[in-house]
Parts: C-alpha cells; structure tokens; sequence
C-alpha cells in the first residue's frame, strides 16, 4: 500500500528541492546592490510618515465592514436572477423583503453619518 504513495512523495520531493535551488540560485547569483531608497518601506508611492503601528480611525473600519456586508449581500442577487423565472411571484416578493432590508440598513447607516468622512 505504500508504494502507491511513491509517486506522490517522488514529486514532493523533486519539487521541494527545485524550489530549494532556484531560491539558492538566486541568492548567490543575484545582484546585490542595497541602498537606502531600496530598503525602505513601500507606502503607495510616498515615504513613510509615521510608525506603522499607528492607530487607524474607528471609521476606515467601520466603512470597510459596511462595504463587505453590502457587497455579500448584493451577491445573493445574482443567483436570484438565474432561477427568477421558476421562483415566480414568491421569489419576487422574497427578493423585494430583501432588498427593503438593505434599503433600510443603507438608510440607517446613512442617517448615523457612518458614511461621512471628514
């Protein structure tokens, strides 16, 4: 029963070792020309302005937990666009007591200034 895993452990072990030497390869036949703009931190374009453990305001997450809800939720849409049909007037309504609720989160989310950024 073990020789049936030879193959698996053969490419484990021919892939390890070509990943292993093309690392080594590179290190010893690579350029090596360290300067001061190469090693600092890449920052979208701009050098670093302050430590990297720096508090972010409590809005830049709540924004980004508002855009991953929304954006899952818009994704039930689309499966029922593709049995609409069969779905008929029940699923209309289903669809339309969903996007209420959205409508109404947006809404109230919108009204609390969850969305303003200053």
């Amino acid at each position: 029963m073990l020789a049936e895993y030879l193959p698996t452990l053969l490419f484990l072990i021919v892939a390890t070792g070509i990943g292993v030497a093309l690392i080594l390869v590179g290190n010893l036949l690579g350029p090596k020309r360290p300067s001061a703009e190469k090693l600092s931190p890449y920052e979208c374009g701009f050098a670093a302005f302050e430590d990297a453990r720096m508090q972010f305001d409590v809005r830049y997450y709540l924004i980004a937990i508002l855009f991953i809800v929304f954006d899952l939720e818009i994704a039930f849409v689309f499966p029922w666009a593709l049995v609409f049909r069969e779905l008929g007037v029940f699923g209309l309504v289903e669809m339309g007591v969903f996007l209420a609720l959205l409508v109404i989160g947006f809404v109230y989310v919108w009204k609390k200034g969850a969305l303003e950024w200053e």
